[in-house]
């Protein structure tokens, strides 16, 4: 196949016509052309790259990678580097294997990440240990592309022997490691380091990104559906001065100067988390346009997600030169940026309306072992009129808690939660069997009635639920359970959920079905009163217990600062 058209050339940041030559889904031959009066293009639009996601949990879309791949394309997404740490912690080897196999029934490249963290720590409750044998496994298998995040960070600066064995395969693999590490810093940040792990997709403030991009990581601007880090890590002001404290400034030309004030700084944008509400709506093609309205150069930003990721992960795509996979893009313009089509090996894959492929059919098998949960089993007992509390404090847009506390009465030997300053309770029940339920309070979620649950509770998936009321909070945990997992919605008025019986993370079915009734969920989670814009994907963090500063696992309540369990009700 060959035909011209304009292309973005992402190696020279430079956009010129050329005669386009595919052969066996390969560009074959890329040649620039100097175009005379006459000169039509055979193809209407901009060629660019396909984009690559280069850190994201297909799990957490509620998808299955297949179609997880149907949508994605329909925004001109063509890879992912997806990190199945999620099914991992269900399943183990098993679910990595089914996302694997899954993935090859769809024209897309999903490359993987092998989980280095599973468990994420030792004080929860998970489906599966993946081990360093297990790793060294993985690692082996040509879909693997890298060592998945490493969380646990502690283990690293303690030097916990199987952790290094894992960083040490990696190496041994000559596969580049992903780092996981919030707030991290200083001499910890170097310990850090110094095991290899160059990427973070944690950072939550351009300083915390700068001395990790200043020490020698690539740094991950995270746009996903419930942390969004792209606004203060692009912030324009930032940026600015952060160039006016370089030494040069003053010196060098000011179109030089604002050339960098118009760079990213930073080196790829990424998801980590998409839920299908959002996903329906836009990918990569959406975070671009959101960089360039912060103030960075789109041409840069396009660079963050395809030859940015494709070099680091050493994956043939990311541009269009000879040699390379010919995935690639047709938008109408830079300032526009609509898909017009999306090309997979030189496959048109989405033709500006329709997917032009399907999704194979997925038989499920129950994960959920709980057994049917009574609302005294969420009461939190106190023999007096009043306690003082510890309490999880989370906030919209951000994974980031805080620990605070509050006064709560207490009536007939139970502690009450407290509508009016928005403490409500928390708890994560055991699905692997083992039955055990930790109860505790949070604040951020604004429920004035009801409750709402989910077996999507990071990272060993747990079922979790949040409520005003005991009963509530033990019908949806019910309705969880009889779904074979999912979320749920449940008040005194209305009850509705959406069954996920793939491994309690996915479902069956294409997207927009998915997301339609995630909609209907969160429109009854607002009836409720919460003000949170992703609720049930913010409510699944509370339990991943290597984000400060305060989560809850079904073995208690936990300080992710100290490392330590603490107790509810304080002394």
């Amino acid at each position: 196949m060959t035909f011209t058209a304009y292309i973005l050339d992402v190696m020279t940041d430079s956009v010129y016509p050329a005669r386009i030559t595919i052969d066996n889904g390969i560009f074959s031959e890329i040649v620039p052309i100097v175009p005379d009066e006459d000169f039509k293009v055979d193809v209407e639009g901009l060629l660019l790259p396909g984009f690559i996601d280069s850190h994201i949990h297909i799990e957490s879309s509620m998808l299955t990678p297949a179609q997880f791949a149907k949508v994605a394309v329909r925004h001109g997404t063509t890879s992912v580097v997806c990190d199945p740490h999620e099914i991992a912690n269900v399943c183990g080897i098993e679910g990595i294997e089914f996302m694997i196999e899954n993935a090859s029934h769809v024209p897309f490249n999903f490359y993987f990440s092998a989980p280095s963290c599973v468990p994420a720590t030792a004080f929860e409750t998970s489906g599966a240990t993946i081990d360093s044998d297990d790793i060294e496994f993985l690692l082996q298998k040509e879909e693997m592309v890298a060592l998945g995040e490493m969380m646990n960070f502690p283990g690293v600066i303690n030097g916990d022997e199987e952790v290094l064995r894992k960083l040490k395969l990696a190496k041994k693999y000559d596969k580049p490691i992903d780092g996981h590490a919030p707030l991290l810093s200083g001499k910890e940040l170097d310990k850090y380091l110094e095991q290899y792990i160059v990427t973070d997709h944690e950072c939550s403030n351009f300083s915390e990104a700068i001395e990790k991009k200043q020490k020698g990581m690539k740094i991950m601007v995270r746009d996903g559906s419930s942390a969004k880090n792209m606004e203060v890590l692009f912030d324009f002001n930032e940026r600015l001065n952060y160039w006016k404290n370089q030494e040069s400034f003053g010196i060098i030309p000011t179109e030089v100067l604002e050339r960098r004030i118009n760079s990213p700084i930073f080196d790829f944008i990424v998801s980590d988390d998409k839920n299908p509400r959002d996903l329906v709506n836009g990918h990569l093609n959406k975070s671009i346009k959101k960089a360039w309205n912060l103030g960075v150069d789109i041409i840069k930003a396009i660079e963050m997600v395809t030859i940015n990721p494709a070099a680091h992960y050493n994956l043939d795509a990311g541009a269009i030169v000879t040699g390379a996979k010919a995935d690639f893009v047709i938008v109408d313009n830079l300032l526009d940026f609509n898909i017009l089509k999306t090309y997979i090996s030189g496959e048109c894959v989405f033709d500006g309306e329709n997917v032009l492929f399907d999704a194979p059919e997925v038989e499920t098998e129950n994960t959920i072992k709980a057994s049917l949960k009574k609302p005294e089993d969420f009461d939190v007992l106190y023999d007096g009129d009043e306690c003082e509390v510890n309490v999880i404090k989370c906030y919209n847009g951000d994974l980031l808690t805080k620990k605070t506390t509050a006064k709560l009465l207490c009536k007939n030997g139970k502690v009450q939660p407290d509508i009016y300053e928005d403490i409500l309770k928390i708890a994560v029940v055991e699905r692997y069997g083992g039955n055990n339920i930790a109860n505790a309070f949070i604040k951020g979620f604004s429920l004035k009635n009801g409750a709402m649950a989910s077996s999507i509770s990071h990272d060993s998936h747990n079922i979790i639920v949040v409520g005003y009321d005991s009963k509530m909070m033990a019908d949806a945990v019910n309705m969880v359970i009889e779904n074979n997992g999912g979320i749920s919605v449940v008040s005194e008025d209305f009850r509705d959920s959406l069954a996920l019986p793939i491994a309690g993370l996915m479902s069956n079915k294409d997207a927009f079905e998915v997301a339609k009734k995630l909609r209907i969920l969160q429109k009854m989670a607002d009836a409720l009163g919460c003000e949170l814009d992703a609720p049930f994907m913010t409510m699944a963090f509370m339990a991943l217990l290597v984000i400060p500063s305060l989560r809850i696992s079904a073995k208690g309540l936990f300080d992710c600062d100290s490392f330590e369990f603490i107790d509810v009700i304080m002394d």
